[in-house]
């Protein structure tokens, strides 16, 4: 039996909770947070958990196994490392940290103490976003030209951190998983209303290679939510809707095409396709418990997890160079490649073979 301590009873910790009693291969011991009538909420609906406002009885070896931080976003490097070198399996609720010297750092510590890493990119254990990765690498979409996301809400507004890093992870992550490799530039713009100091809503463009985009709009001062990205094919086109049901993926068999047998500029014509549109049939589960069964199968066999301390690092990269283009006026600015020092040889992406490393001339 797998002892899990989870520290931060906030937004997400209660489902994390309430997912790690679900299992029958571990048991949550200890749950942390300075806020006590959070923490007595907990247990009163689990008994058998203890509460505590001082981390420091989550953080031992002979208390627990394992730590999950659902913490303050400026807090998990800080947690994580203490974790790491007490020899605790540690899962991170995203981001992983705020700075990508952060993520190598920690990816560093747990090779070192030999334990799990794990990042909290819920959506990469959606059916859903593994149905999207099999439609996009089967081709039946064809050339990818640009993945556009939206991710808007009315709050929870944080404190810590600007709305680039409390919602953009998400979708990057999803981006990174579908284009199969990390964008070579990122620019971001974005305002400021509640908070001169935290902006409220950005606009981030990722540049990927061979003249493809992804595209991220996040606000928290919406008035309805929504969850929806597209992902626009030289053949079809695909929609996934988080918030949908049913029909979570919506394939659309349209598409433009330049005429080839104009006789002259003056006569050169598009052609519009409007086709089908058919919704596959997707078996969803509840990603959180998909995501809690792959860190305890990580545990257990020690295998890295798909969302390892590298796919955290990656998208860290992605959204420290966006929040450097936010603070300077939107410029484009390169995404810079981190190697921790204990590798020599960035591990591949999910499955994906080894793609150059990329080293930016300026920036960062």
């Amino acid at each position: 039996m797998i002892r899990i301590g989870i520290i931060g009873a906030g937004y997400w910790g209660p489902n994390l909770v309430r997912c790690f009693q679900e299992s029958s291969e571990c048991e949550v011991v200890y749950v942390c947070d300075r806020d006590t009538t959070k923490l007595n909420q907990i247990c009163d609906r689990f008994p058998n958990v203890i509460g505590t406002t001082d981390d420091a009885d989550v953080l031992r070896r002979d208390r627990v196994d394992a730590v999950v931080i659902a913490t303050p976003t400026k807090t998990h490097y800080r947690l994580a490392k203490r974790a790491l070198e007490a020899g605790l399996h540690t899962f991170v609720e995203k981001p992983l940290a705020t700075r990508s010297d952060e993520c190598a750092d920690l990816i560093d510590c747990a090779e070192t103490n030999r334990c799990t890493l794990f990042v909290g990119h819920v959506f990469l254990y959606s059916a859903a976003v593994a149905k999207l990765k099999e439609i996009v690498s089967s081709g039946e979409l064809g050339e990818i030209y640009y993945i556009s996301a939206t991710r808007l809400n009315l709050g929870p507004v944080r404190h810590d951190v600007n709305a680039l890093w409390d919602l953009a992870p998400h979708d990057t992550s999803i981006i990174l998983e579908l284009m199969g490799r990390s964008p070579i530039s990122v620019s971001c713009s974005g305002l400021a209303y509640l908070d001169r100091r935290i902006h409220d809503v950005c606009n981030m463009t990722m540049q990927f290679p061979d003249n493809r985009i992804g595209i991220v709009h996040v606000s928290w001062l919406d008035p309805r939510k929504r969850r929806v990205m597209t992902v626009v094919g030289s053949q079809k086109m695909a929609v996934y809707d988080d918030i949908e049901p049913i029909e979570k993926i919506r394939i659309y068999d349209t598409g433009v095409h330049a005429a080839t047998d104009s006789s002259s500029f003056g006569d050169f014509l598009y052609s519009y396709r409007y086709g089908d549109i058919h919704s596959p049939r997707i078996e969803e589960g509840e990603p959180l418990k998909v995501e809690i069964r792959a860190f305890i199968d990580s545990i257990v066999t020690g295998q890295a997890p798909k969302t390892d301390g590298w796919n955290g690092l990656r998208v860290v990269e992605v959204i420290e160079a966006a929040d450097k283009s936010l603070r300077d006026s939107g410029g484009h600015m390169p995404v810079q490649r981190t190697m921790p020092r204990r590798r020599s040889i960035e591990a591949p992406m999910n499955g994906a073979s080894h793609e150059p490393l990329i080293v930016a001339a300026a920036g960062n």
